[in-house]
């Protein structure tokens, strides 16, 4: 496949294809994603089906899974009729956005099975190492949940300096490295 782009422009579009695929996310979807993160100007479906070198209905469905994913949206400009698509220019917002997703796809329901769990009168009963794995599990990702909301919704310079921060906050809280 030989994409109509500009050498580096194609060179990341094809490498986020490929880390799409190991995340889960369809090749084409990823592609697209990164196409429209990189014009970062709304363009239409045959435009990005030219660019991409895939049937439009390729790029039809790819698409909508990024609108399902709250990563594109549909934009109208004056001197065309067509629909015209864009992603969000910032790589933050973009982050943000994708740990909210994940976390509500992903996340969200396991803690909920597990509270279903623990709420099931058959729990009694299991193991008492089955039933102590259970409820640190369920306290680990009800932490790390509530942590992800508080880390979503800190301005992009805070959480910038944050992540920048790492493992320097160990000192801040005085724990210990993990062997």
């Amino acid at each position: 496949m030989t994409m109509n782009l500009p050498p580096l422009v194609q060179s990341f579009v094809l490498h986020f294809g490929e880390m799409g695929s190991r995340w889960g996310v369809n090749r084409t979807v990823s592609q697209l994603h990164a196409l429209l993160f990189l014009a970062g100007r709304p363009m239409h479906a045959e435009a990005l089906a030219d660019m991409l070198q895939v049937a439009r209905s390729n790029i039809s469905n790819s698409l909508r899974e990024l609108q399902n994913w709250d990563l594109v949206r549909v934009v109208h400009l004056q001197s065309d009729r067509r629909d015209h698509y864009e992603t969000a220019a910032d790589p933050w917002e973009l982050m943000r956005v994708v740990v909210r997703e994940r976390k509500a796809r992903e996340f969200d329901p396991t803690i909920g099975v597990l509270r279903e769990c623990l709420e099931d009168p058959g729990f009694a009963r299991q193991d008492p190492g089955v039933q102590k794995r259970m409820r640190d599990t369920l306290a680990l990702m009800e932490t790390v949940s509530d942590w992800t909301e508080q880390m979503l919704r800190l301005e992009t310079p805070t959480l910038a300096r944050l992540a920048k921060l790492g493992a320097k906050l160990q000192s801040l809280v005085g724990g210990k490295k993990a062997a």
